[in-house]
């Protein structure tokens, strides 16, 4: 087998990969080795070809980095309603507790359950509908509505 198809191939294998791992970096390598390949097929040697990969699977991976897509969102999954459903629904408080200055607590049924309700501002807040914001364990933090 030739080199040129011995670089295609790995570069075959590094793009299956990716598809089971959805991040891109492995598709910016394969792209050194189909690089690597082309160098191969024009007759360079073995040294320009690794070369010639590494340069530019590594501008490709530093390209993607510097990117939007590179870049990681980190969000906080309290906080993520793409991580817990309960994030941005609406709960009905009856009646609210002061449990130390600025913090104030409710028992409310939501989901068929009795929940821990906190409510963070320093005002007084008053019996009503309540969006929920983030979740703290069986925790949850609401925010007045708007």
């Amino acid at each position: 087998m030739n080199d040129w198809m011995m670089w295609l191939v790995v570069a075959g294998i590094m793009v299956t990969l990716e598809l089971f791992t959805g991040t891109f970096y492995l598709l910016m390598i394969a792209l050194g080795m189909f690089a690597g390949a082309l160098v191969a097929f024009l007759g360079w040697t073995i040294e320009f070809q690794i070369i010639t990969a590494a340069l530019v699977g590594a501008i490709a991976t530093l390209a993607l980095r510097r990117s939007r897509f590179g870049i990681v969102n980190k969000s906080q999954a309290a906080r993520d309603p793409n991580v817990n459903i309960d994030i941005g629904q609406l709960i009905q408080v009856q009646e609210w507790q002061m449990t130390s200055p600025n913090l104030y607590r409710a028992r409310v049924m939501y989901r068929g359950a009795l929940w821990d309700v906190e409510y963070q501002r320093s005002e007084a807040p008053q019996a009503g509908m309540y969006k929920i914001v983030e979740m703290r364990g069986n925790r949850l933090i609401v925010d007045k509505l708007n």
